[in-house]
């Protein structure tokens, strides 16, 4: 008897210990509590995911996804359009669009069927985009898609799939952003002043004015409710949180999600532009951009497989599959991921053009995920005569690259080095030359291939000689090891 006392007071006390312990390393809603946050390694090592942006927009599909705000800016080209395509914006304004928006076609499992084949290891759906059109069941507003439009909760119906392809599932929220968005409808006769539609369109509030607590407030609860409901592993913010006024909101918000994935015991990412956090605090986030070079912490660039639009419109410019292959190989390089965003129209169909880029990419991963997943950056990110154009927005700066330029992934004992292009004669790796004090090679491999590599270390580099046979388009791979 006293034996079984004894264990069971050390049990109890083993569990005060523990509970203990996992009290203290609860994240408080400071930033010095919040800089202890450590990057998952699961998204480290996941390197691509999928971006969806989906909703009301993707029904009259024209110019852009902020369609929306746009149509009631008198004088844009929107404007012009929709009044000579539905009417006058008394008589037909963004709400008249939801009941045309049927999703018939939407297959979640098809989806995720194609995002698995693409060889993305995350998807991030849009939840709420600045339209303040909620894409899933919320207790919040009525105008949302599980009520409206579709009658489904998509991004329920997403969040199942995804998990059942054993992909990690995220969501973004834009939802701060509609604070502004719809105010030009403010400045003429149009269904944004009408009273009936004021929980739709409102606040249309002008973007220098510092959002009202209620609406800070409204935004906070529609963050955690989302984190209840989906449990994501990933929460993506865009730009207009930074707002000083959100500090206390973000660090709030940060301290909940945080503390749901210890009591999930799963790792959770948020993602933030420009100085939204300290950089400690969550992941930097670089629209439509790059970096020059390694940066010591995690980071992601969100990027879209079309230069015009995020939402679908069907006169997009798409990028080609060597464009998204060698710059998802470039981030990876400089330590980054590649969270690239693909458009679906209103029925729930993913366009040809883009399903055919989603597959060339997954071809090419099948091939040489090995130098991608799971995978670290090396002492320096690579070399090479094209210059990278560093930044937000400079996806349409960015120059073709060559056989020339090389980028460095490691991965234990192994170096990969991806050269850019297809050689057609033979390529220097001068960052591996013998006087470059990185080390003497001893063997090198081509990923995904049988055929014996042709290769000799000397004092101007790695020469590697061109190959009779390639085993995938746009990029190679090579493993190198170094004499221990």
């Amino acid at each position: 008897m006293k034996k079984l006392t004894a264990c069971l007071l050390t049990i109890i006390f083993c569990g005060m210990m523990v509970t203990r312990i996992q009290s203290q390393n609860r994240y408080q809603a400071t930033w010095q509590s919040l800089e202890t946050y450590q990057t998952p390694e699961w998204f480290r090592d996941a390197k691509f995911g999928i971006f969806i942006h989906w909703g009301v927009y993707s029904v009259p599909a024209f110019s852009s996804e902020w369609y929306p705000r746009q149509m009631y800016l008198q004088g844009s080209d929107e404007f012009k359009h929709h009044v000579a395509t539905y009417g006058a914006q008394n008589q037909f304004g963004y709400k008249d669009f939801i009941p045309m928006f049927k999703a018939e076609k939407f297959d979640p499992d098809q989806w995720a069927d194609l995002f698995e084949k693409s060889g993305a290891k995350y998807v991030v759906p849009v939840a709420e985009h600045h339209d303040g059109f909620a894409m899933y069941k919320t207790a919040l507003s009525k105008w949302n898609a599980a009520e409206m439009g579709p009658k489904r909760d998509i991004i329920g119906e997403l969040s199942a799939a995804i998990k059942k392809h054993n992909m990690v599932f995220g969501l973004s929220s834009h939802r701060i952003e509609h604070w502004w968005f719809m105010n030009g409808g403010r400045k003429f006769d149009s269904d944004v002043n009408d009273p009936k539609y004021a929980d739709f369109y409102g606040p249309a509030r002008e973007e220098n004015e510092t959002p009202s607590p209620e609406y800070m407030n409204d935004w906070l609860l529609r963050c955690t409710e989302l984190v209840n409901k989906y449990q994501p592993q990933l929460f993506w913010f865009d730009w207009w949180i930074e707002q000083p006024a959100m500090d206390p909101y973000r660090k709030s918000f940060a301290a909940y999600y945080y503390n749901k994935g210890l009591e999930w015991n799963k790792g959770v990412v948020i993602n933030y532009k420009n100085i939204s956090f300290p950089e400690k605090a969550a992941v930097l986030d670089i629209e439509r951009g790059k970096l020059k070079g390694i940066r010591d912490l995690a980071w992601q660039t969100d990027d879209a497989v079309g230069f015009k639009s995020w939402g679908y419109i069907p006169d997009d410019e798409y990028k080609s599959p060597k464009y998204l292959v060698t710059n998802l190989v470039d981030i990876v390089s400089k330590n980054g991921n590649l969270l690239l965003n693909i458009g679906p129209k209103s029925d729930g169909t993913i366009a040809e053009e883009q399903q055919k880029l989603l597959l060339s990419i997954g071809r090419w991963l099948k091939v040489n995920g090995e130098a991608i997943y799971g995978t670290r950056p090396w002492k320096m990110y690579g070399e090479g005569p094209t210059e990278v154009a560093a930044g937000s927005f400079v996806d349409k700066q960015l120059k073709p690259f060559t056989p020339q330029d090389v980028r460095f992934t490691t991965k234990g004992d192994t170096l990969y080095a991806i050269l850019l292009d297809i050689p057609t004669s033979a390529v220097t790796v001068k960052s591996l030359a013998s006087s470059a004090n990185n080390g003497a090679v001893a063997k090198v491999e081509m990923v995904g291939s049988a055929e014996a590599v042709q290769w000799k270390q000397t004092n101007d580099g790695l020469v590697i000689q061109a190959a009779k046979q390639y085993p995938s388009e746009y990029a190679v791979a090579y493993r190198v090891w170094m004499k221990k």
